[in-house]
């Protein structure tokens, strides 16, 4: 069965993040290729439409070409199965076709004397923005929320830094770590200002990308978050804010819940994607940061969705749809992956149909 498409998205995705009573509760979902295939496989019916379009996703999250330098972007050898590649954040990385994980093998960061001489490819430049902007158009043509979107600074810092040796700065010389995430920050900042006003998405603002927690918690400390992030997120939040942004999320996976404090301190709206299988229950999280921080997410895609019986899946869904529908939630979960049938996930959809909106149907 087709989901929409709605006309009222962009109205219901802020109902909910206003905390008030949506007139439907709005669906975030991200797709992987191989659901996707298995989706036009199974559905026909579906035609020429996309699957955001079959399944309808109220929102939209564009990104800009943001890396440290984008020239340097491409394959710099070959050797037998493995390829070297430059991705534009000081490293370069080794891989191999058809497999996602890739291993850093040199970074132009490698002592602190570097970090002063680095100089970053300009923020501004317009070949950054081409793709964000015609996207950024579409979706709101369609009548979606946008979002534009920016790296962490955690996340992108461990990338220029590398992630191990970034997490023993953090512990033997946090100094230096807060100077590579201010370096950085400062980059992420004016790739965030360029998104929103070339996007013009000021209406719903910017969403933040910074994986910092495994399944069990943070990477690190609350202490450490609030001597070195803490600060610069405080600073990036606002200045984004000024700027017109209406809201500023937080998307983390893992267990977000010993920072979620210290979230709301740095001032964002809302997190994102608030993984029920790491621990993080929408159902609890709601009333104890009502009007505090919104919930985009919520659903569990890594036990319930993948393998749980249709009683289990309804059960699930409307326990969390139910405790939005007087908003604070926009309902989704982390990712569709192949491990989830096209069934299990009209399910879910069909129960926040049926439970998630003010008149109980859509």
């Amino acid at each position: 069965m087709r989901f929409g498409p709605y006309a009222d998205s962009a109205k219901v995705v802020e109902q909910a993040l206003s905390f008030q009573r949506p007139d439907r509760l709005p669906v975030y979902d991200g797709f992987w290729p191989e659901f996707g295939q298995r989706w036009r496989t199974e559905r026909p019916d579906a035609g020429t439409d996309g699957i955001e379009e079959y399944y309808w996703i109220d929102l939209d999250v564009p990104v800009a070409n943001e890396c440290l330098f984008p020239s340097r972007v491409g394959v710099v050898r070959e050797d037998g199965q493995d390829v070297y590649r430059d991705d534009g954040w000081g490293r370069i990385v080794r891989t191999r076709p058809g497999t996602y994980f890739m291993e850093p093998v040199s970074r132009l960061l490698e002592t602190r004397a570097d970090l002063d001489r680095i100089v970053f490819e300009p923020a501004a430049a317009d070949s950054r923005y081409t793709g964000l902007v015609a996207e950024a158009r579409r979706q709101q043509q369609r009548g979606r929320a946008v979002f534009v979107k920016i790296g962490g600074l955690f996340i992108r810092s461990s990338w220029f830094r590398g992630e191990t040796e970034f997490l023993m700065d953090m512990v033997l010389d946090p100094g230096y770590a807060r100077a590579v995430v201010e370096k950085m920050a400062a980059h992420l900042l004016q790739t965030g200002l360029e998104s929103l006003h070339r996007a013009r998405a000021e209406s719903c603002g910017v969403w933040v990308f910074d994986d910092m927690c495994n399944a069990r918690g943070p990477m690190f400390s609350p202490a450490v978050f609030e001597t070195i992030f803490l600060p610069v997120y405080q600073h990036l939040v606002q200045t984004l804010k000024a700027a017109g942004a209406r809201r500023v999320l937080l998307h983390c996976d893992g267990n977000l819940t010993p920072l979620l404090d210290l979230v709301v301190a740095a001032g964002f709206d809302g997190i994102n994607p608030v993984e029920f299988g790491a621990g993080m229950d929408v159902a609890e999280l709601l009333p104890r940061y009502w009007g505090r921080l919104a919930f985009v997410g919520g659903v569990c895609n890594t036990h319930v969705l993948p393998g749980g019986r249709p009683a289990e899946i309804r059960a699930h869904v409307a326990r969390l749809a139910e405790a939005g529908r007087n908003g604070g939630l926009v309902i989704g979960t982390h990712s569709i992956g192949p491990d989830i049938s096209v069934e299990n996930y009209e399910l879910y959809r069909e129960t926040v149909d049926a439970t998630g909106s003010a008149t109980g149907k859509r």
